[in-house]
């Protein structure tokens, strides 16, 4: 279990319903390359839910703490109150992300490489189709949460990131 950042969460919503204070990866350690890009995109997706997330699961009233692992193939959204105290653990396959995972993954890759080259042309590029592939995650986090946890494309581009990372190392 490792927690990033400890941002103070936003005050969005009534009282803080759909504010996720804290996000905390579990056997993150695992799941990260030795890349700093890579730990600066998590400490980036982290900061941002923490910041601005719309997080509601359903019947539920926030602040929440989000405790987010990947499982025997399923991404594991494991929601506490600001206690910390469990709430509702809602478990998702992976199966239906694998293949933007991987080709996210790539394309990242391919973006750091480019920009290390100094090749802004070839960044461009990479970024827009790393950026259609996000958008593609972040709509497919969006459906297969629905009538379970209600958020907006922002939060589910953020929790798209996190599970790429995750799943990376598996």
């Amino acid at each position: 279990m490792h927690p990033l950042p400890d941002n103070p969460p936003h005050a969005g919503g009534p009282a803080g319903s759909t504010v996720l204070a804290r996000v905390v990866l579990e056997d993150v350690e695992n799941a990260l390359t030795t890349s700093r890009a890579r730990q600066n995109d998590v400490n980036q997706a982290i900061a941002d839910l923490q910041q601005t997330a719309r997080f509601l699961p359903e019947g539920l009233v926030g602040p929440f703490i989000l405790h987010l692992s990947v499982q025997t193939n399923g991404l594991v959204f494991d929601v506490r109150d600001a206690r910390d105290q469990p709430l509702r653990i809602y478990r998702i396959s992976l199966t239906p992300f694998r293949r933007l995972i991987k080709d996210y993954v790539l394309l990242v890759d391919s973006f750091d490489e480019a920009v290390r080259e100094g090749n802004t042309m070839r960044v461009r590029a990479i970024d827009m189709g790393r950026r259609g592939l996000h958008n593609d995650g972040a709509a497919l986090m969006v459906e297969r949460l629905r009538g379970k946890i209600d958020m907006d494309d922002e939060t589910a581009r953020r929790l798209f990131t996190l599970a790429s990372i995750l799943q990376q190392r598996r």
